[in-house]
Parts: C-alpha cells; sequence; structure tokens
C-alpha cells in the first residue's frame, strides 16, 4: 500500500473521509495543517475531535508550544519518521490537510533556501534549450557529483536550482545541511473540491460553530501568550483580536473570519492546481471509499 495523501481546500470535507478511509485502509492519520502543530489552537485550526481521534490514531497534532516558530523542514523530518514507524507496523501512512508547502516538502523534498538569481535562472534556461538538459546536467556532475546523483538528468527546475545554490552560495547544495531527497515511498494524491457556492456555504457554517464552540475565548487566552510569529498568523487569531480590542462589532468579526477563509481557500486551490499528480474529486455528494478513489486516478 502506497502512502496516500488526501488534500484539498479547507471546508471540503477532508477530515470525515479521512476518518472513513483510515478505518477502511488500517490507516494512521498524519496531519498536514501547518497550524494543527500547535497546542491550544484547538478551535482556531478546526482539529479533528477527541472522538476521532479515539477511533484513529493521529500524528503531529499539538507537538508544540505557539510560543514556538515551526516551519516546513522540521515538519517534513518529522513526518518522515511517522511514515517509516507506521509503515514498520503494516499500516498505512495517511496525510490529510491543505498545507501545500508542507504536502509539497513531504513528497519533494525541501529545497536550500539559498539567494534567487533569476538572471542567472535565465542564463541557464537558455543553455538548456541551446544545447539540452544534459549539458547543464554534466556541468552540475562536475560541480557537486553526490547532489548530482539524486536528481534525474531530466530535471531541470532541480538541476538549475543545484546550479543556483552553487552560484549563490558559493558552495556545493550537498554541503548544505538540508533534505532534499524526495519520497522514497510510492503515493498517491487525492484532492478534494466543492462547487465554490458549496464551498462558502461550508465556510460560512463552519466559522458560525467556531464562535458557539468558543473562538474568542481561544484567542483571549492566546493573546495573554507571546506568540510565535507563525502561529500568530493562524487564520481567525487576528480577526477574533480586532473583536477584543474593540475594534469592530462580533458580527463584523464573523463576517472578516468568512471572507478570510474564502480568500485562504482559492490560495490554497492556487497552489494545489499545478500539480498533475493530484487525482480530484468533487466531494459534494458522495463519501468515496478507497477503491473509488484510485479508479478515478489516470494509470
Amino acid at each position: 500500500m502506497p502512502v496516500i495523501f488526501l488534500i484539498g481546500p479547507t471546508a471540503s470535507g477532508k477530515t470525515k473521509l479521512s476518518i472513513k478511509l483510515a478505518k477502511e485502509l488500517n490507516a494512521e492519520i498524519i496531519s498536514c495543517d501547518s497550524m494543527c502543530v500547535y497546542k491550544g489552537m484547538d478551535i482556531l485550526t478546526s482539529k479533528p475531535t477527541l472522538a476521532d481521534r479515539k477511533k484513529i490514531k493521529h500524528h503531529l497534532i499539538d507537538i508544540i508550544s505557539p510560543s514556538r516558530e515551526f516551519n516546513a523542514a522540521e515538519y517534513r523530518c518529522i513526518a518522515l519518521e511517522k511514515i517509516k514507524d507506521i509503515l514498520k507496523r503494516k499500516k498505512t501512512p495517511l496525510f490529510v490537510g491543505g498545507s501545500g508547502l508542507y504536502v509539497k516538502a513531504v513528497i519533494d523534498g525541501l529545497f536550500p533556501s539559498a539567494e534567487k538569481d533569476l538572471k542567472f535562472r535565465k542564463k541557464q534556461e537558455a543553455l538548456a534549450k541551446k544545447y539540452g538538459k544534459g549539458y547543464l546536467f554534466r556541468k552540475l556532475q562536475k560541480i557537486d557529483p553526490g547532489r548530482a546523483g539524486k536528481i534525474h538528468p531530466n530535471d531541470l527546475r532541480r538541476i538549475i536550482r543545484a546550479l543556483e545554490i552553487y552560484h549563490t552560495e558559493k558552495k556545493k547544495p550537498s554541503e548544505l545541511n538540508i533534505n532534499t531527497q524526495p519520497l522514497e515511498y510510492d503515493f498517491k494524491i487525492f484532492g478534494l473540491q466543492l462547487d465554490r457556492s458549496k464551498l462558502y456555504k461550508n465556510i460560512d457554517t463552519r466559522v458560525e460553530e467556531m464562535f458557539k464552540k468558543g473562538i474568542v475565548e481561544e484567542v483571549k487566552k492566546l493573546s495573554r501568550k507571546k506568540l510565535s510569529m507563525t502561529a500568530g498568523r493562524a487564520l481567525g487569531y487576528g480577526e477574533v483580536l480586532g473583536y477584543l480590542k474593540a475594534r469592530y462589532s462580533l458580527e463584523e468579526a464573523k463576517e472578516l473570519l468568512k471572507k478570510n477563509t474564502r480568500h485562504f481557500a482559492k490560495r490554497q486551490l492556487t497552489w494545489f492546481r499545478p500539480d498533475k499528480r493530484i487525482c480530484w474529486v468533487n466531494s459534494q455528494n458522495k463519501s468515496y471509499s478507497f477503491c473509488e478513489l484510485t479508479a478515478r486516478m489516470k494509470i
């Protein structure tokens, strides 16, 4: 059984379907949400309920204080260990979430955050067009055989990025302590999508439920702590904090959060859309089985 990814915009039905799939596949769920790692942000991040987490084992939820920074590199390191552990116990790793960068980090690896040089990139692209991809690959082999050995000769984007790192950092990419190795296991990515009107209706309903569950009190408690820059960007935190600071009314806070959540869902879809490896299914009228999902993939 491959590693499974269930992705999509917020409020598209990922959590409900993930529980069904996890039972069917004897899976354990690995949260792929950049905010669910933080403790004390249950309502803000719409974490799976405790009841669901008792039915199915979940990972990478409530693992650090919101005062700590957390990033995709840390996430990838922990997630890869979880995959190994779950597979060792003859179960299926099921990633569920909408944080596109975290999904990409697990599947494709992370590139060192070296300075970008667009002029250099364009020059390399021109050389590849003139002399072929092999020309740049051989160039990389001479500069950094270790890094070249981990890149397919036709993967022009990675070849150019490796050359760019050497050009800007004056160091071999293989000398930088960043895990750029793609996921070594077979994987399938399923994306949930809804008609826009239905998605927006789900978002509005979710926001109303968040206020009923006590999001205002949760934000009030969090505001007494020194949140990390990352945790402080959690959707809903700023909107509710504005209400607590009397900048606008409670109803205005709700409407602002609904609007910003719709914008967030659009950004999630914009991130995922270019990835041709994703099999998109409409989750509006049906809760799919794994066999039904795989039947929709282009094999």
